[in-house]
């Protein structure tokens, strides 16, 4: 007889982010995904993940960090994911993500408490970062604090240099990264499947 696999939580930010994972998720997921949405910013992120994992029904939940960001690298194109290569459990989120059909860059995510534009975008970009956002980091940081042990990030870049959003495409590429949102729980839960999966005893 098997253990029960532990919950996975999928964290975002803002609520069209939350409004795409769920209805990603109401697409016939055969293990249930609880979707948090925390709110703008790092403060707001780590206090909801926080408090999410107080929650006796996610305890030793799966925490996969997701949502929008600005892409840094050249190259990148509005619906690439981009997968920070912080933590062990990243090699399999990318791989599960490739396996469904994105585009991923696995590599640094920068922290930011505001929206990335113009010089400042370059400025990060020379740290060897190739995506920033808002929340990953507090996130994780609230998660790895509250003992989880699979924690994971993955953003959908939704702007890069070539296409951001101050620009006349920002309907089009805010479309397109809404899309790829939604379709990413899928490889989310195949990702929970291989590194949340509990031990088999007879």
């Amino acid at each position: 007889m098997g253990h029960t696999r532990p919950p996975l939580l999928v964290v975002c930010a803002l609520r069209i982010e939350r409004f795409a994972l769920r209805r990603g998720a109401a697409r016939g997921a055969a293990h249930p995904v609880t979707v948090l949405r925390t709110g703008m910013g790092p403060t707001a992120a780590e206090e909801a993940v926080r408090t999410a994992l107080h929650d006796p029904a996610l305890r030793g939940a799966a925490v996969v960090t997701t949502g929008f960001c600005a892409g840094l690298a050249p190259g990148m194109r509005p619906g690439d994911i981009v997968v920070s290569d912080e933590g062990h459990d990243s090699p399999a989120l990318a791989a599960a993500l490739k396996a469904a059909g994105h585009t991923v860059h696995t590599g640094p995510l920068a922290e930011s408490d505001h929206v990335v534009r113009g010089a400042e975008r370059t400025a990060l970009a020379a740290t060897g970062a190739i995506a920033v956002d808002m929340e990953s980091a507090a996130m994780r940081r609230a998660a790895l604090a509250e003992g989880a042990q699979h924690i994971a990030a993955a953003r959908v870049v939704v702007d890069t240099p070539e296409y951001e959003l101050v620009r006349v495409g920002t309907l089009r590429t805010g479309i397109i990264a809404f899309r790829v949102l939604r379709d990413l729980v899928p490889a989310f839960l195949d990702w929970h499947r291989t590194t949340a999966a509990p031990p088999e005893v007879s």
